[in-house]
């Protein structure tokens, strides 16, 4: 037992230290070829790339919604030789549902150009049609990666995908050399296929095929991943609706500023995607040895960590907006200080949120987090109309803060219903984190 529960602590560190390390240097990738771009770009062209990364966002969270827990949660606990099967049956709808996704992409372009005003974003999202295409065969080897609890390969290919971006960006910004938004595809194109050489050599030993696509996996794959897709299109368009809608009823301009305060959270995100990356896989089979005392006990703590990290940063933001707005941004985005100060309060809740759709996933009842997700998307979609006409810009803090809101008091409900958690127990969890990290990673270091 003891030799056990020492191998479950060296396999959390460990994932959490590369999960926390690959987000860390993702975002602050992110961070930097934004830091740069909103110095080199103008307010309108910021924001028509704002617009187009939010849309594409979309285009990815189709296809890993629809997948990817299913991928995950079968090959962590399916017999080996059921294995070929199954990543058979992934590859072919990945596959086509790449190649419907593209074709919606391409009859898409022209029109949303048009309700944003921005005949400019066309070419961008006919150029994507490449990266999408490489996004789903890198997509593919992670999520294998990470059903075997190895993570190693997937730190080190979202390091050159987002480092090879980012190069481009700091070679224009030094050089003086005016960019195009149309570049910027092409780059990610480029730095996407570098990944999928390099993963390779990470995945090669777990790419075991055969040529028969297995119906009754490709059937199992579907009416698991099924509901996750309709969550993930819920859930990113919970995130992204308001900017689409600020593009569409004020200006691509209004959907940057409101973008800046996103990415400022997203610096504060960090821990929030990592520790869903390991939760999830853990949970699934926790499940199936241990049963839902254990789950309990992974949501509540999980959601304890994630909070200690996140609670000091997020006070720091919420004090001082007008410093960091300043230093990120720069001058010519004051109207973003109030956004951020109102985006902070709902970050507090996002753990929540995120590690309620991650356990009741992997425990088998992704009905219940469609449907949630997908009544947040809704309430959303309209206080966002409502608001914005009223309130401009703030309309969409205010209302992206209220369905938050909403969202945490229904998933505390069903969480207590279903597994009993107690809610006081995240906080006591997040209050014991500090004495915790300290007496088991720092003391041992000086004693």
């Amino acid at each position: 037992m003891a030799t056990e529960k020492k191998g479950n602590d060296k396999y959390w560190l460990k994932s959490g230290i590369i999960n926390v390390l690959q987000n860390l240097t993702g975002v602050l990738f992110g961070f930097g070829g934004f830091y740069l771009m909103v110095r080199m770009l103008d307010k309108h062209s910021f924001g028509v790339w704002t617009l187009f990364a939010a849309t594409t966002t979309i285009f990815e969270m189709v296809r890993s919604g629809l997948i990817q827990n299913a991928l995950i949660k079968y090959l962590s606990f399916s017999e080996p030789e059921e294995h070929d099967k199954i990543l058979s049956a992934s590859f072919a709808l990945s596959g086509g549902l790449t190649l419907v996704c593209i074709l919606v992409n391409l009859m898409l372009a022209t029109y949303l150009g048009r309700i944003w005003n921005s005949p400019d974003i066309v070419p961008l999202f006919w150029v994507y049609s490449i990266v999408y295409l490489f996004s789903g065969i890198l997509s593919q080897f992670h999520w294998m990666e990470q059903a075997n609890f190895r993570f190693n390969g997937i730190f080190i290919t979202n390091f050159v995908k987002s480092g090879v971006f980012f190069c481009f960006l700091a070679f224009c910004f030094f050089f003086n050399v005016k960019i195009r938004l149309v570049e910027l595809v092409y780059v990610q194109a480029v730095a996407l296929f570098l990944a999928i050489c390099l993963e390779y050599f990470f995945v090669k030993d777990l790419l075991n095929f055969t040529l028969k696509i297995t119906g009754e996996w490709v059937k199992k794959l579907l009416n698991y991943g099924k509901y996750a897709f309709g969550t993930s299109i819920g859930s990113i368009l919970s995130s992204t609706i308001d900017q689409m809608m600020l593009g569409s009823l004020l200006s691509p301009a209004a959907s940057g500023a409101f973008n800046i305060a996103v990415r400022i959270m997203n610096l504060v995100d960090i821990p929030t995607n990592a520790i869903a990356v390991i939760v999830f896989p853990q949970s699934a089979r926790r499940l199936a040895t241990e049963g839902e005392a254990a789950i309990k006990y992974l949501y509540e703590k999980s959601v304890g960590t994630i909070l200690a990290i996140l609670i000091p940063a997020l006070l720091f933001l919420f004090l001082f907006p007008e410093f960091v707005v300043s230093f990120i941004a720069g001058d010519k985005y004051t109207e973003t200080i109030p956004i951020l100060k109102v985006t902070v309060l709902y970050c507090v809740l996002i753990p929540f949120g995120r590690q309620f759709g991650t356990i009741l996933d992997s425990i088998g009842k992704p009905k219940i987090t469609f449907a949630l997700v997908l009544l947040s998307a809704v309430i959303n979609l309209v206080l966002n109309y409502i608001l914005i006409k009223r309130m401009g810009v703030m309309g969409a803090a205010y209302a992206t803060l209220i369905s938050n809101i909403v969202n945490f008091a229904i998933s505390q409900t069903i969480l207590n219903r279903i597994l009993h958690v107690n809610l006081l127990h995240t906080f006591i969890y997040a209050f014991k984190f500090y004495p915790e990290f300290f007496a088991k990673y720092i003391k041992p270091r000086f004693t």
